[in-house]
């Protein structure tokens, strides 16, 4: 049964954005969204939808690099790129709130490993900052030139517990954070490569 309301949100700021690296499922990433205001229709105001040839990322597809040189024995990885936006909810007529305001840029994530060198654990005694890559890449040839890849330039781990458990492998989880490089003027790059010549 189609249910004839459309929802249209006003005032709109993106907060956060959060992506998932692991063995199986597509690609996708969690938005959360402020807005000012939001306006009920009984017809969709979307317009017709441009038509494009899908072609979406796997999860598994992809890599993870440390300072350039691809990171091995990694089972998932995770970011959150958040812009820490707060509403304003100050007293008016109309219920709605007045703004938002940016507050601190932050960006978290975690990487899980297999425990199988000292690396990442160096890194996180020394409190070494390593430059992180995470991308998705279409399998094959078209990897060329389909892909999407975040570069952090100044991450720090904190030292992990390592659990052992019992006989097996031993795995664990490093939760990093990206922190603003003065000498680049920022903290990450994304670049997105594929057949769109432009965006509107």
């Amino acid at each position: 049964m189609n249910v004839p309301a459309y929802f249209v949100h006003t005032g709109c700021m993106l907060n956060s954005m959060a992506l998932n690296f692991q063995r199986s499922g597509a690609a996708n990433a969690t938005l959360n969204i402020l807005a000012q205001g939001e306006t009920r229709f009984v017809a969709s105001q979307g317009g017709t939808p441009t038509s494009r040839i899908y072609k979406p990322f796997s999860q598994f597809n992809g890599s993870v690099k440390r300072n350039g040189a691809a990171l091995g024995n990694v089972t998932g990885a995770q970011f959150t790129y958040s812009n820490g936006m707060q509403g304003v909810p100050t007293i008016r007529n109309d219920g709605l709130i007045d703004g938002v305001d940016p507050t601190t840029i932050t960006t978290t994530g975690s990487i899980e490993v297999r425990f199988a060198d000292t690396t990442l654990v160096d890194d996180a005694i020394n409190n070494t900052a390593i430059e992180l890559e995470l991308a998705y890449r279409l399998a094959g040839l078209d990897g060329n030139n389909f892909s999407l890849t975040w570069t952090f330039h100044e991450v720090y781990l904190p030292r992990p517990r390592i659990p052992i458990s019992g006989p097996g492998g031993v795995q664990t989880s490093f939760n990093w954070q990206a922190v603003y490089d003065d000498a680049l003027g920022k903290s990450v790059t994304a670049v997105l490569k594929n057949d769109v010549t432009s965006y509107p």
